[in-house]
């Protein structure tokens, strides 16, 4: 902002010392030819002004404005990370269990298929059977709990 108000004073003082210089040096009685000429002068620098005013706007329009949005991590990093709403623990027979429920790895991760077949469990519950991904053997795997 100080950089741009001084390089217009700069430009203000250059012109009117060239306007100054040339009233100046004009002798004491100036025709009509004279005077044309001095207008003329002045239109032409007024012109110059302009241009070089258009182009310094054009800069500042080409200015290019990063998104401060993070950028979403990569599928091979994204896929190993597991949604975190969908780890439940259950009781079973055997114990607490902790499980990645079926369902909502659907609804809320893309990568279901690619999940290890081994790590796949089917077990009783006191409301019936349910189905899902045993969360030690996803972690053995290379799975993660995504953070929030």
């Amino acid at each position: 902002m100080i950089m741009r108000i001084q390089t217009r004073f700069i430009s203000a003082v250059a012109a009117l010392a060239i306007v100054v210089t040339g009233f100046s040096a004009a002798p004491a009685r100036a025709g009509d030819d004279e005077a044309a000429a001095a207008i003329a002068a002045l239109l032409g620098l007024a012109v110059i002004g302009a241009v070089i005013a258009e182009k310094r706007k054009d800069k500042k329009e080409r200015v290019v404005v990063h998104p401060k949005h993070p950028k979403p991590l990569p599928r091979r990093v994204s896929r190993k990370l597991l949604p975190q709403q969908c780890l439940r623990s259950f009781h079973t027979d055997r114990g607490q269990r902790r499980i990645f429920g079926q369902r909502c790895l659907h609804r809320n991760y893309g990568f279901v298929n690619s999940l290890p077949r081994q790590c796949h469990r089917e077990f009783y519950t006191d409301r019936g059977w349910r189905q899902g991904y045993g969360a030690r053997c996803l972690n053995r795997h290379g799975y993660q709990l995504a953070r929030r």
